[in-house]
């Protein structure tokens, strides 16, 4: 039923949702009914045989996204929590991606001085993604704004993780898009809602040690890249919610099961090892 209207609110159509989901019309239209049944109000406004969303569909697609996400990768063992905490691994197929969340507690354990200095700014700046306190963070920073079809990249800083492993053409170019047109695709689209979601829900801060394999270029082979990243609740000056990523490649992740080979095999040139400014 879930997947149903996820399809349909994506189509918006119903001869489409029927033929992506190889079902037919009668059972789309008796999940949908049987979801505002149990929702208790429409999530659906259909006008001369074109459907729209109503506010209640509006609010309930997100977390249904994610529930199917994380429904689908649960059944595949990719999954988990430890200690309350999350973690994913997709080691099937040519691209691993492997990601434990972290207590913000290692921030002072074993991150970097990039990250720690990264935390002061935010917590000094309250947030205030256009403050002055906020300022030096910045040109380290990725900044992405949600909207109703996931999240679209507002800001790109020259300096960030981001710019210097893909250059920058896709650091000049990036601004405006969705997260699903840059580089890593649908996949990575997928994988980022879920971190990015918790970090709305509670407006606060979240760490995550990642490995995965990236191509820089559509034509290039994938690398290695291992790397710490803060995720910042923050504010636009209009109130509206902005989350600002801050990433540091290095080698020294923390993840449990991640063999040491591939745990080292990020060439140690593309570590950033950045002094933040004092």
């Amino acid at each position: 039923m879930m997947r149903s209207f996820a399809t349909l609110a994506r189509t918006l159509n119903l001869s489409a949702a029927v033929r992506e989901l190889g079902s037919t019309r009668q059972t789309v239209r008796r999940h949908i009914a049987l979801l505002e049944e149990f929702k208790g109000a429409p999530l659906f406004d259909l006008e001369d045989r074109q459907y729209s969303l109503t506010q209640m569909g509006r609010d309930s697609l997100g977390e249904a996204n994610t529930l199917l996400a994380r429904g689908e990768a649960w059944l595949h063992n990719e999954t988990s929590e430890r200690a309350g905490l999350f973690r994913l691994a997709v080691q099937d197929g040519p691209v691993p991606y492997l990601l434990q969340q972290h207590p913000l507690s290692e921030i002072w354990r074993s991150s970097s001085p990039l990250i720690r200095w990264g935390f002061h700014i935010w917590a000094g700046a309250e947030g205030r993604i256009e403050s002055d306190a906020f300022a030096p963070l910045r040109p380290y920073l990725m900044v992405f704004r949600p909207n109703e079809d996931g999240w679209v990249c507002t800001e790109v800083g020259e300096q960030s993780s981001f710019a210097t492993w893909f250059g920058w053409k896709w650091e000049r170019s990036s601004v405006g898009r969705g997260i699903a047109d840059l580089p890593g695709g649908e996949g990575f689209a997928r994988l980022l809602t879920e971190p990015f979601r918790m970090v709305q829900a509670d407006q606060g801060v979240r760490l995550d040690h990642i490995f995965t394999k990236v191509r820089r270029t559509p034509e290039a082979e994938l690398e290695a890249i291992s790397y710490h990243r803060l995720a910042l609740g923050c504010r636009f000056p209009d109130g509206s919610f902005a989350l600002a990523t801050l990433v540091d490649r290095t080698q020294k992740v923390l993840i449990d099961d991640l063999p040491e080979e591939l745990r080292t095999s990020m060439p140690e040139a593309m570590v950033m090892d950045i002094t933040p400014p004092k």
